[in-house]
């Protein structure tokens, strides 16, 4: 079963599209393990301070909760990324393009409300 990294923005995105997240994942990757580093964790409870529709309680009680070493969201996703051979769930531009140079994959959400893999 491949791993999926969920990032902040990418998690933000697939609510705010509404979006039946496990039929997109089925799609585009097949069944999968959701994971998300404790800095995401942290930052979708501070965005969740604010917005209150993140549907984390779906979202915590689907994920594992990762450690990492790196205090920057971004590095953590990329670490786990190439250490896992794992794809990432992101709309951020940095992000898809440092997963890209290091030959990682990433779901992104499209305009016709649907994920798309990019590898």
């Amino acid at each position: 079963m491949p791993d999926l990294l969920i990032d902040a923005c990418g998690w933000a995105a697939v609510v705010d599209a509404r979006l039946n997240v496990d039929l997109e994942i089925e799609r585009t990757i097949g069944p999968s393990r959701w994971l998300i580093p404790i800095q995401v964790k942290q930052e979708l409870e501070r965005m969740n301070q604010k917005r209150n529709d993140l549907l984390l309680d779906l979202l915590f009680s689907r994920t594992e909760i990762l450690d990492s070493r790196h205090t920057h969201t971004d590095d953590a996703l990329l670490e786990l990324a190439k250490e896992r051979g794992a794809r990432v769930l992101t709309v951020d531009k940095e992000l898809k393009r440092r997963l890209v140079a290091e030959g990682c994959g990433y779901l992104e959400v499209v305009r016709d409300r649907s994920l798309r893999l990019v590898e």
